[in-house]
């Protein structure tokens, strides 16, 4: 297990000094979102030159960070053909500036069909998923040809919510370029939370052969709804995750979520210490 953090929960710093924090605290890989972290100079998809890939490239390699997602979570669902053109764009353009990266995957979760992006009783429509498998697969196989992995995170509230959709997606699109990254507080709802643990149990069964990256946080319950935080603040059990990623994954990159730089060392440690103690 190599364990990263997203780094727009890092530190608000440039780039370079992100990652010099990042690398002192000792994680080894970084989920990066261009526009949420590089603000010196322009992410646009004109931008994203193969000069810009190499410069990213080399300086993380100075910091021995691997890049495990650059993210690009745009709504493939969005009904406005207009903007769906323009995320469509951008996917490639992104897919293109990974292959050059040499990053993991260009990771992305499952639209709602509306443009606000939000949950609505339609998402869990066939229409929908229709929809979204439709240009989903047209980002694949620009994927495929550019030999990058697409990587797609069931969310509850998204069009994808739990692992026999994900899986119906696999089986649609049919592509070895098309994998999973597997967030398992994301396949909990105030619906389903108490269940938790048959809830990951599927998850493995039905998603692990295809799982490239984890995704790794905790969730608390305020006013009915979940509240992610990070790694061991809250009612997340990981015995079954951690177990799997030890016993079938051992150097996929594990990425930690909604941490804050004031706790992201110690979510860590937290993490790493259930990896040391599982399936002695």
């Amino acid at each position: 297990m190599q364990i990263g953090i997203r780094l727009h929960d890092t530190i608000n710093l440039p780039l370079e000094e992100r990652l010099a924090v990042v690398k002192e605290q000792k994680f080894q890989c970084a989920h990066l979102a261009l526009s949420k972290v590089i603000k010196e100079y322009s992410v646009a998809n004109e931008a994203l030159t193969p000069g810009f890939a190499m410069y990213l490239k080399k300086l993380f390699n100075q910091y021995e960070i691997d890049i495990a997602v650059l993210g690009c979570y745009l709504n493939l669902a969005n009904p406005n053909a207009d903007k769906l053109e323009k995320i469509k764009e951008t996917y490639m353009a992104n897919i293109r500036f990974a292959s050059i990266l040499g990053c993991g995957v260009v990771g992305t979760e499952t639209g709602a069909p509306n443009e606000a992006y939000q949950y609505e009783p339609a998402c869990r429509s066939e229409e929908a998923l229709n929809f979204f498998i439709d240009n989903l697969s047209t980002v694949v196989a620009y994927a495929e040809s550019m030999g990058v992995v697409v990587a797609i995170e069931p969310v509850w509230k998204h069009i994808v919510y739990n692992p026999l959709r994900a899986k119906e997606v696999l089986d649609r699109i049919q592509s070895p370029n098309l994998q999973i990254i597997l967030d398992p507080v994301n396949l909990l709802g105030i619906e389903n939370y108490m269940n938790q643990q048959e809830v990951i149990a599927e998850a493995i069964e039905v998603l692990g052969d295809y799982v490239s990256v984890v995704h790794i946080k905790d969730f608390i319950v305020d006013n009915r709804e979940l509240v992610s935080v990070a790694a061991g603040t809250g009612l997340m059990k990981y015995d079954k995750i951690i177990e799997f990623i030890k016993k079938k994954k051992p150097h996929i990159h594990v990425t930690l979520e909604n941490t804050v730089p004031a706790n992201a060392v110690e979510a860590r440690k937290y993490i790493q210490r259930l990896w040391n103690e599982c399936c002695e």
